[in-house]
């Protein structure tokens, strides 16, 4: 049977010995946060702010079958994606978003898409910095 719980090295016994176990915590923790900043880097670039609405085009016939949803990364670059449902077909529209701006007009819904990622952003990262759900950089409140 396995011993989870067996110690592979002996406990420091001397000065020098406890120096040295220090020294090696200390290299560990330094590249334990270089390789966190390098995540923090890297995740800039991920979707982390997503905004969907669903509306009905046609007022008089139909349902919400329509949607425009944006993603954007940390810096509220990404793309806004539209469909809009008919009973002739569907036709899908992507429109690329650069700091929060296109050089494509938006149309209403995509821009209600867009507030609504970014607000979403926002109440995720109260809630994580809230100080009964997540931590805070600071640890004051």
């Amino acid at each position: 049977m396995l011993n989870f719980f067996k110690k592979n090295k002996k406990e420091p016994e001397n000065f020098k010995e406890i120096l040295a176990y220090f020294k090696d915590l200390e290299k560990n923790f330094e590249k334990l946060s270089e390789e966190l900043e390098n995540l923090k880097k890297e995740s800039q670039f991920s979707i982390k702010k997503i905004g969907l609405v669903r509306f009905n085009p046609f007022k008089e016939i139909g349902g919400d079958q329509s949607f425009s949803v944006a993603l954007l990364d940390d810096n509220d670059s990404g793309i806004v994606i539209t469909s809009l449902y008919t009973r002739e077909g569907n036709r899908v529209y992507g429109k690329p978003i650069e700091k929060g701006l296109s050089k494509y007009l938006l149309s209403e819904e995509e821009n209600q898409a867009l507030e609504i990622a970014k607000k979403n952003a926002e109440n995720i990262q109260k809630k994580l910095n809230h100080p009964t759900t997540g931590s805070s950089s600071t640890g004051a409140h």
